[in-house]
């Protein structure tokens, strides 16, 4: 055999043996990437979860204020304040309204007391608080028949006499417009030789007015007796209508 034909039968051979290497393997398989985990958002509360939270708030904030007797003031933080915030959001609350009717019960129960005590005043702003919460309530209507029958009762047999009006607002405060009223009231009733009948809500503040006019006009004895009612004054009786009485 020629060199030229060995030469062409090598080449041959050695492609042979290329092709053969090609199609008996094949490279290796690359490696998959680890798919990674996508971060999970956290879900936030549902509108519902919400309004039930809300809920929940305002009626532990207004049993608070009830225990701590704040009823109906003040504005804005009272039990009956933070009871109307839940029935704005759930109108159905067994628990709003049972604490509502609770604020009633105790406005109404504050009116009895002040009633007994003939604090007529004390009387009409706890009914009056009461009957914004709860119109047509019987108990309120019942307690404010009481007031009517007691306030009749205090002005009877009042004896006739000048009358001087006491400002209620300024005698519940004290006010140095009160003093000055009693006091110079006083030394007229020492001037004139007055009998004075002092007509207060309650015996505290009638003792109160008493003792203003003794202060004005030392070592004179002020004639007198203290009568409850609605409306505080002093009556003024001339000792002739007195003795004609």
């Amino acid at each position: 055999m020629s060199s030229a034909n060995i030469f062409r039968s090598g080449g041959l051979v050695l492609a042979c043996l290329l092709w053969l290497a090609g199609c008996g393997g094949s490279a290796p398989p690359q490696p998959q990437p680890v798919p990674q985990p996508q971060p999970v958002k956290p879900r936030g509360p549902s509108p519902e979860e919400i309004r039930q939270r809300a809920v929940n708030y305002f009626l532990q904030r207004a049993e608070e204020a009830e225990r701590r007797g704040f009823l109906t003031e003040p504005a804005g933080a009272s039990a009956y304040d933070h009871y109307l915030r839940v029935r704005q959001l759930d109108p159905g609350n067994i628990r709003a309204t049972s604490g509502i009717q609770s604020i009633v019960l105790e406005l109404v129960a504050s009116a009895r007391d002040a009633l007994r005590r003939r604090a007529f005043g004390e009387v009409n702003s706890f009914l009056n608080r009461a009957e914004e919460l709860a119109p047509g309530n019987p108990l309120t209507a019942e307690v404010r028949a009481q007031l009517a029958r007691e306030r009749s009762r205090a002005s009877v047999n009042l004896p006739e006499g000048e009358s001087v009006p006491l400002p209620a607002a300024q005698l519940a405060a004290r006010s140095d417009a009160i003093v000055a009223l009693l006091r110079s009231t006083a030394l007229r009733i020492r001037r004139e030789e007055l009998r004075v009948i002092i007509v207060a809500r309650n015996d505290a503040e009638g003792r109160w007015v008493y003792q203003q006019l003794r202060e004005a006009v030392p070592g004179y004895r002020v004639r007198g007796d203290i009568k409850l009612g609605a409306s505080p004054q002093l009556l003024l009786i001339q000792p002739a209508r007195e003795a004609g009485q």
